[in-house]
């Protein structure tokens, strides 16, 4: 199923926050590994809000 830009938008954001948490609580914990799934997931969130951004942008 395809996403339309909106709920790529809203995905690649939800992940954005899901990796600043996790990034947290790895630098928290002093746990590098689940400070790095944090910066992972963010980058993530960054690619997945660029993909609706040229979605829309083709649209136009």
């Amino acid at each position: 199923m395809a996403h339309d830009s909106k709920s790529d938008k809203v995905e690649g954001a939800m992940d954005k926050v899901k990796g600043k948490v996790k990034e947290a609580v790895g630098k928290a914990t002093d746990n590098p590994e689940t400070e790095a799934e944090g910066k992972a997931q963010q980058s993530k969130g960054h690619a997945e809000s660029a993909k609706g951004n040229a979605k829309d942008a083709i649209k136009k």
